[in-house]
């Protein structure tokens, strides 16, 4: 059974296409304790590979071996993954090296490379990936962004089989659901799904050859992506984006890379944003519909920024420009003097603009997140 498992997804090949041979058939095993080599990167990967390691232990009799292979990083310290396999003394690869050990299965988690067929087929149970996103919706290297950014109620984690050239189509051999609590982040619910997909991954390796055979093709309705999130995204567009828009997009990716506008010239990040309350806007010195889009306003009582976007007002509590800056520093130190120079302007010319970003700076490496697969 096992040479079907490994060669099913393969119609019109025999056993020894690509390189199978009889003699990489009999290094698998029919149960447990499982020789495993983990591909990952992040704190989301991080999480799956402590919870392997924990299996290793005699009396869980799940794990026998354990290495592990990363990306370089530019950090001397390495990424989550390779600083936790250092301080467990675990075997530790830098990609595209994995090593010449033998094993049972792979297991990829935020890895962001795609593994070649030849390597895949080095398995005898093939490769499994642990996916948090409920495939098909939300394929890519992005998906708890997105998830975040498009308000989506529900989320999940898959298990599935890995296959060569395209990324999160494989065979469906695990998928739980949970939902998304109520102006989450990307980062808060990644720690919820970390301990979730690592909880069922050991799930599947204790059943690793009836998961195996009872996979499911995902659907082919349904399908989303969720690409790499670029510098663009962080620019906030405040005559197209709702306040509703602007938060989920702060949730996505403010713990990642700030939120960018123009003021008089000058690019300024928001840092912490905040729902307007309903007393602030029936107050009657509001200036309500009359503002335009990135009309900006200083709130005395609530220390906070109110900026006007396509359909209300957001709040913002601190922004940098040269150095990090509270609401109130910000409005004593430039909207205040603005108005005492430009007393005869009107309010309108006062106002946040959307950066567009030189083509240049569109041009560089995206921003990754934290699960890249």
């Amino acid at each position: 059974m096992k040479v079907l498992w490994r060669y099913w997804w393969r119609p019109g090949m025999g056993r020894g296409a690509a390189g199978g041979t009889d003699r990489k058939d009999a290094r698998g095993r029919d149960k447990p304790p499982w020789r495993v080599l983990f591909f990952g990167t992040d704190q989301f990967a991080r999480e799956a590979l402590r919870t392997l390691h924990a299996a290793r232990y005699p009396e869980e009799k799940l794990i026998e071996k354990l290495e592990v292979v990363t990306v370089p990083s530019p950090s001397p310290r390495g990424l989550p993954v390779k600083q936790y396999a250092v301080q467990s003394q675990l075997p530790v690869f830098e990609w595209p090296n994995v090593g010449p050990g033998e094993y049972d299965v792979g297991v990829v988690a935020s890895f962001g490379r795609l593994l070649s067929e030849a390597l895949i087929l080095k398995f005898p149970y093939g490769v499994l990936n642990v996916h948090p996103s409920c495939l098909p919706r939300w394929r890519g290297p992005a998906p708890i962004i997105h998830t975040v950014l498009h308000g989506d109620p529900v989320t999940g984690v898959t298990i599935m089989q890995i296959r060569p050239k395209r990324f999160d189509v494989g065979p469906i051999l695990k998928q739980e659901t949970i939902p998304v609590p109520p102006r989450t982040t990307a980062k808060e619910l990644e720690a919820m799904l970390s301990r979730l997909g690592a909880s069922m991954l050991i799930s599947v390796l204790k059943h690793l050859p009836e998961s195996l055979n009872s996979g499911r093709q995902q659907p082919t309705e349904g399908v989303t992506y969720a690409p790499k999130i670029s510098a663009d995204t962080s620019c906030i567009n405040w005559e197209e984006q709702t306040s509703e828009q602007i938060l989920r997009l702060y949730r996505a990716i403010g713990n990642i890379v700030p939120l960018q506008t123009l003021w008089m010239g000058s690019t300024v990040k928001l840092l912490d944003f905040i729902e307007v309350n309903s007393s602030v806007l029936a107050d009657p010195k509001f200036p309500g519909q009359a503002a335009i889009p990135g009309s900006v306003l200083y709130h005395r009582q609530s220390q906070t920024l109110l900026v006007c976007c396509k359909d209300g007002w957001i709040g913002v509590r601190s922004v940098m420009l040269k150095k990090t800056l509270t609401a109130t520093d910000f409005y004593n130190g430039y909207l205040h003097p603005w108005y005492q120079r430009n007393s005869q302007a009107q309010p309108v010319q006062c106002r946040f603009q959307t950066l567009r970003l030189p083509t240049k700076k569109r041009q560089k490496k995206n921003c990754c997140y934290a699960t890249v697969h």
